[in-house]
């Protein structure tokens, strides 16, 4: 099969042997695999993520040295099963996405970011049976092709536990961003605030579905709701806020001051902030929201940085930042995304901004460096 080979960062179109399933594996025909960002830092920084990883038991994530078939967001048609594959439930030429973790024997691997696990920058592309999933009959391959890409936005979304009330504010509109947008808007999140510099990405930000657009060379992402009046912004402002409400409730002759408090915050009835999705992912970001965000907001970390970074843990502690870092996705996520995708409920149509072959997966690495170009680019094998 041919297949593009990552190796010293250098991406090379070869011929590899064509991949056989083992048990509980089914081979598929790609037919489309989306680019993703973090294949785009993993080629140059794949080294220091994988001594992170080392670090949690896993040895196998991809280093500079290795041999690497990259692609992770794929779609495909069926073409063999190994022992133990259904195929009643996967028959031969149907269109399956999946989950790109692959089983073989008794360890587990990541789809294109392992050497021990090819992905689907390539003709061909492996997947674990148990982790398959049929594609809706009338949902085209490139539409398809971003079910992964948007299961990482919804559990994004869910880790925020974001209300239908909350502002929600995306900081980067890059493709996880434009992802995480459009699943704000289809969980029923009715403020979202989008924050990039680049003019192209604002549109395409606009067409996903965000309420406000803001250049944050010129506007406050943070001061772009009504409801933004509401945010504490100063240091002592929540100690303000505890004494004016101790002096209302205490003038109260036998109220039980400490019931009422309780009972307001179970209510939502006390102050709150923003809930930020920081969808950029390079140093200086996260201190970036600490510094800059109200009091009491909650932080969602959903770009993939993949160098060292620092913030102010005394900033986050004053503000009492909430912070939480999203990775991936379960499968109950991921086939709820293709049914959403299916059903029109969520339009990924905008973010395809371009396909190529396997010969020009290089040259879309450079492209997708200019924001004002690309926002997804699809490989197709075939071309």
């Amino acid at each position: 099969m041919r297949a593009v080979v990552c190796h010293q960062a250098e991406l090379t179109v070869e011929d590899l042997p064509d991949l056989t399933p083992e048990r509980g594996q089914v081979l598929v025909e790609v037919e489309r695999c989306g680019i993703c960002g973090s294949d785009l830092h993993a080629r140059t920084h794949c080294d220091e993520t994988a001594a992170d990883v080392a670090e949690l038991g896993y040895d196998h994530f991809m280093r500079s040295t290795d041999h690497v078939v990259m692609g992770h967001e794929f779609v495909g048609t069926v073409l063999d099963h190994g022992p133990g594959a259904s195929r009643k439930a996967f028959p031969v030429g149907s269109r399956v996405v999946s989950l790109p973790v692959l089983r073989s024997g008794d360890s587990v691997h990541l789809t294109g970011l392992s050497e021990q696990a090819s992905g689907g920058y390539a003709e061909q592309v492996l997947v674990t049976a148990s982790m398959t999933m049929r594609v809706p009959d009338e949902l085209d391959a490139d539409a398809a092709a971003l079910t992964e890409p948007m299961a990482v936005a919804l559990h994004a979304v869910r880790r925020g536990q974001v209300g239908a009330k909350d502002v929600a504010v995306v900081i980067g509109c890059g493709p996880i961003g434009l992802a995480v947008i459009a699943m704000l808007k289809a969980t029923g999140v009715r403020h979202v605030i989008a924050s990039d510099f680049s003019p192209g990405r604002r549109v395409l930000a606009e067409q996903m579905g965000a309420d406000v657009v803001v250049d944050p060379a010129t506007d406050s992402p943070w001061a772009s709701f009504a409801e933004s009046k509401r945010y504490l912004t100063e240091a002592i402002a929540l100690a303000e806020l505890g004494l004016d409400a101790m002096d209302k409730l205490r003038a109260v002759p036998m109220l039980p001051w400490a019931h009422v408090m309780r009972a307001a915050e179970k209510v939502g009835a006390t102050p709150r902030g923003p809930v930020v999705f920081e969808c950029v992912g390079v140093p200086g970001m996260i201190e970036h929201v600490v510094a800059n965000a109200p009091l009491l907001t909650r932080v969602v970390v959903v770009g993939v940085c993949m160098g060292q970074d620092s913030f102010r843990p005394s900033m986050a502690i004053n503000k009492e930042i909430d912070l939480r870092f999203a990775f991936a996705y379960d499968p109950s996520e991921f086939h709820q995304t293709l049914q959403w995708i299916a059903s029109g409920k969520v339009d990924v149509r905008p973010l395809i901004t371009g396909t190529v072959g396997l010969d020009g997966v290089a040259g879309a690495f450079a492209d997708l460096a200019d924001p004002e170009r690309h926002a997804k680019i699809l490989v197709d094998p075939t071309r």
